[in-house]
């Protein structure tokens, strides 16, 4: 292996995308997503440059002053309360969907909006139905 060869193309690698090992900009950051559309179309192709960018944009996404109150929401959110806004965003369901594993409509949106906590029936229902494993819906440790 000739590393001048390896050394000299990175360097005309990063100076044409610089972006894709460290987001400076906003800029930056529209064009590593616009570049990891386009790898994703062949995934296997491009692992090693999809990793290299993926972990460029998740440094930008925890650390850029744009996301810190995004960040600052997500890290405050109950975890089964995420879970389950997330899984009845993937299923398109309503509160009302939910009567079977959690009960009326009322108690859904208290559970949602945080005045209430799921119980461990309801957590055994979610996970029955959804097929996913109870822990999803508890707190992950610090």
């Amino acid at each position: 292996m000739n590393f001048a060869t390896v050394k000299a193309k990175a360097l005309d690698f990063f100076n044409e995308a610089g972006f894709v090992s460290h987001i400076h900009s906003e800029t930056d950051y529209e064009k590593a997503l616009e570049l990891m559309d386009e790898l994703i179309e062949d995934y296997d192709t491009y692992l090693p440059l999809i990793e290299v960018l993926a972990n460029s944009i998740e440094k930008w996404e925890n650390e850029s002053a744009c996301f810190s109150e995004f960040n600052q929401r997500i890290s405050e959110l109950n975890n089964g309360v995420a879970a389950l806004k997330t899984l009845m965003d993937q299923y398109n369901l309503k509160a009302e969907d939910l009567r079977q594993e959690i009960g009326g409509k009322s108690l859904v949106s208290m559970i949602l909006n945080g005045s209430r906590n799921l119980t461990l029936d309801h957590i055994q229902a979610l996970s029955n139905r959804f097929k996913v494993s109870p822990s999803v819906f508890f707190p992950m440790p610090q």
